[in-house]
């Protein structure tokens, strides 16, 4: 896999997230983590009154949405159009969630980004995360997103290896990306579009897109048929 393919063109339609104008002046799509808060800040505040409500100093849900009682919010947060956020689900705050998503039973959301249609539905751990367009995380499938001796996040392709800056740094999923029940995805994991992660892997580094991942030494080509 080439290091072109890793970037935000390469993974996404930007025409499934209000992230776009800001995802277009990336190269990387890790590069937009340290920006999600101030983004959420600047569109909550442009958001139509008609379609959202402001329900406390910097979070906004769209009218249409549906919240569990039991669901703690924190802000800054957009919640989008047609979105179910479930019983008990935690979200810590600097989190955009688009149309038509699911955030799930005790799952817990924190510095992400979550495009159209996503789902994250059965505990689940998403924190400095970008997740593309109806991409799905498996029931207990997290993202680690800081290394265990707290060094710097790499991202390695084949013998190169892109310097992120980051301390923190989840995962990124492509579109339509299926992540198998109970698997980890370690600091810094990119899985490419349309691949899917068989359930309790551990996945580290780069899975090229229109792939499977059954083990780390073994991914092979997706026919879709």
């Amino acid at each position: 896999m080439k290091t072109s393919e890793l970037q935000v063109k390469n993974l996404f339609d930007l025409s499934q997230t209000m992230a776009a104008p800001w995802l277009e002046l990336v190269q990387y799509p890790w590069e937009i983590l340290p920006k999600i808060k101030a983004m959420v800040l600047e569109l909550g505040a442009r958001l139509p009154k008609s379609d959202y409500e402001q329900i406390a100093e910097t979070i906004w849900v769209a009218k249409d949405a549906l919240i569990a009682p039991s669901a703690a919010l924190n802000g800054p947060l957009i919640i989008g159009h047609e979105t179910e956020v479930r019983h008990c689900a935690y979200i810590r705050g600097s989190v955009l969630i688009g149309q038509g998503c699911v955030v799930g039973n005790s799952t817990e959301l924190k510095n992400v980004i979550l495009m159209n249609q996503v789902q994250v539905p059965h505990y689940n751990y998403v924190g400095d995360s970008v997740l593309g367009f109806k991409s799905h995380m498996g029931a207990g499938s997290i993202t680690s997103n800081v290394k265990s001796d707290k060094s710097l996040v790499t991202v390695r392709v084949g013998d190169e290896k892109l310097d992120t800056g980051l301390k923190k740094f989840g995962a990124i999923l492509g579109d339509k990306v299926e992540i198998g029940c109970n698997s980890v995805l370690n600091p810094g994991s990119i899985v490419g579009r349309s691949s899917h992660v068989y359930p309790l892997s551990m996945v580290r580094g780069v899975v090229p897109p229109n792939s499977i991942y059954k083990t780390a030494g073994e991914i092979v080509t997706r026919v879709i048929l």
